[in-house]
């Protein structure tokens, strides 16, 4: 029987897949000989490989271009990155450089798109998609980039008396677009019937009557709606889908300056080897539905805008880590030690049991064995124990021979949401240093660079913001 670790991926998935390779013993990540960096910068590191987000803004807007035109859909697609997926400068920046616009959710992503206009990656008529429940600080900054000349800035109303803050701040000559978020059912098992984000559907057309039709400032340009599980092929997915589509129709009768439907971000990334979806089917099913409904009504079909968040930028990143020890704590469970804490640095496997990529960047040739993954912390929470595909962990044993290379994993795609949730620096628990960040891109001769972002957090920085030290 065979018993190495590449035995057991080969019996198990088609490997290899895109992304993910091995040679002389060692994973590649997208070509990227991952040890190398190890050799270079040590362990714990973050890593951004930033070619991936450019191939996955092209790969959704083909589909979605491909099947606007399969099925003769009379509409345009945007493509709108998610910023609070990630607000680092070179990811923001990545993403603008593949023709995309821009979708907030708080008062200081104003500041970032003042920063991206100063820097020339953004113009006036870039998309702005201002989404999320807004404070007062949040519609000021919204009013003011739509009275500095900002064009495409659409405030989606999350909420009815959000529309009396622009009312009274908006100063703008030309009429101004807004969008309505559409408050989604949610499936049975979900913790709550209704999202808290968004106005009551049954709502809406009154809204629009009382409030906004006939006005000379306003105009009402696009509908929204997002749900918190994302795109799934099941019967509340398109449930949804089809009840917004059909109260776009109902405006649309007599709102005709409505012309966008924003179906929010939603698509999975792959979190395993085994990871199955159909983006081309989910696509194509997504505009042949909308089409049909609004031919049904007899209406004009909706440019389609998206807001990927997760999909953009989760396959670009990876979080890599050493095996400092194992320990047989009985007869059968044996736990291996990383030189760092799933807490503070993957907080969505503690805080709502997210699994992601797990693979062992070398000892692919040695046997395998089940484990459990440690932290540093001394919390009973900090641990990883299962994978998504599988209620357990099998990785390469560890050498004991003297002067043996320690075993090195990656936890892979987990580039959306990690820092923004741990907050990148700052004070984590147990006093456990936010890790070095690497970068990698391609330079002008198209060959891959890497650079470090940021130095691991030292003791100094933690104890000057504890008032330790000045």
């Amino acid at each position: 029987m065979n018993n190495t670790y590449t035995d057991l991926v080969k019996q198990t998935f088609d490997f290899p897949q895109e992304g993910f390779e091995v040679s002389d013993n060692n994973l590649h990540f997208n070509g990227l000989d991952i040890r190398k960096l190890i050799d270079k910068y040590g362990t714990p590191f973050k890593l951004t490989y930033l070619p991936k987000i450019g191939s996955q803004v092209n790969k959704a807007k083909k589909m979605f271009n491909d099947a606007i035109k399969k099925h003769k859909y009379d509409g345009e697609y945007f493509y709108c990155y998610c910023t609070k997926s990630s607000h680092f400068s070179f990811i923001v920046e990545e993403t603008l450089r593949h023709n995309v616009h821009i979708e907030t959710s708080f008062a200081y992503d104003i500041e970032i798109i003042k920063q991206l206009y100063k820097r020339r990656k953004i113009n006036k008529d870039t998309y702005i998609i201002c989404n999320g429940f807004k404070t007062k600080p949040y519609t000021r900054n919204i009013a003011r980039l739509i009275n500095d000349g900002f064009r495409n800035v659409i405030p989606v109303l999350d909420n009815k008396t959000e529309f009396e803050d622009y009312k009274k701040l908006i100063r703008s000559k030309d009429p101004v677009n807004i969008g309505i978020r559409i408050a989604t059912e949610e499936e049975p098992t979900f913790d709550f019937y209704t999202s808290r984000l968004g106005i009551r559907s049954r709502d809406v057309l009154e809204f629009y009557v009382d409030k906004i039709k006939g006005s000379e400032k306003f105009r009402l340009k696009m509908l929204h709606f997002f749900m918190n599980k994302g795109i799934k092929d099941d019967i509340y997915y398109w449930s949804e889908l089809n009840k917004v589509v059909n109260l776009y129709c109902q405006l649309k009768k007599i709102c005709p300056e409505l012309d966008g439907l924003n179906i929010g971000g939603g698509f999975p990334i792959k979190h395993s080897l085994a990871f199955d979806y159909d983006y081309n089917y989910m696509v194509n099913e997504i505009v042949s539905n909308i089409k049909q409904v609004c031919k049904r009504n007899k209406v004009d079909v909706p440019n389609i805008y998206t807001e990927f968040g997760s999909f953009t930028v989760g396959e670009s990143g990876a979080v890599i880590y050493s095996i400092l020890d194992d320990k047989m704590q009985n007869d059968r469970e044996i736990w291996y030690m990383i030189d760092s804490s799933f807490i503070t640095t993957l907080p969505d496997t503690w805080g709502i049991g997210e699994k992601f990529l797990l693979l062992p960047i070398n000892g692919w040739d040695r046997e395998y064995q089940e484990v459990h993954l440690g932290g540093l912390t001394c919390d009973s929470h900090d641990f990883y124990t299962s994978e998504e595909h599988i209620n357990a962990v099998f990785l390469p044993k560890i050498d004991k021979a003297k002067g043996a290379e320690p075993l090195y994993i990656g936890f892979f795609h987990t580039g959306a949401y990690q820092d923004q949730l741990a907050g990148y620096g700052g004070i984590k628990h147990c006093m456990i240093p936010s890790p070095k960040h690497v970068v990698v891109e391609r330079n002008k001769n198209g060959e891959l660079e890497d650079w470090l972002y940021a130095k691991e957090q030292t003791a100094q920085s933690m104890l000057k913001i504890l008032g330790y030290v000045k």
